[in-house]
């Protein structure tokens, strides 16, 4: 049986590649149906804003692969309540339906249910 893999994406889609990694990362694992999940934690909670446009900064738009994740199999997709707060996001504006919103106790125990973690 494959392990379980979590992806802890904790950087912002414009600051640099970490976020586009973190989710080419979970739909590759996804198209092989390996058991895993994404976490947005930190400024990786960022990824969930609809309307972004990225181009400014020559970046590309990640909100298509945030809508694929369901056609690869990623149901499990997680937010810390804690980043959202911090950053003022409220979770029912968030672009990625049924993303589930985790207190930072959940999260310790979420981390501890996965295999391997992997954090960009």
């Amino acid at each position: 049986m494959p392990k379980s893999l979590l992806i802890i994406s904790r950087q912002a889609p414009w600051s640099g590649p970490g976020a586009k990694e973190a989710l080419d990362i979970v739909l590759a694992g996804g198209a092989f149906d390996l058991p895993l999940a994404l976490m947005c934690m930190d400024d990786g909670v960022f990824q969930l804003v609809p309307g972004q446009n990225p181009t400014a900064l020559q970046q590309k738009n990640l909100q298509s692969n945030l809508q694929a994740l369901s056609l690869f199999g990623i149901d499990d997709v997680f937010a810390c309540e804690h980043s959202l707060i911090e950053r003022g996001l409220l979770p029912v504006n968030l672009a990625v339906d049924d993303v589930q919103v985790l207190s930072s106790d959940e999260v310790r125990a979420l981390i501890d249910r996965f295999d391997q973690v992997i954090t960009l």
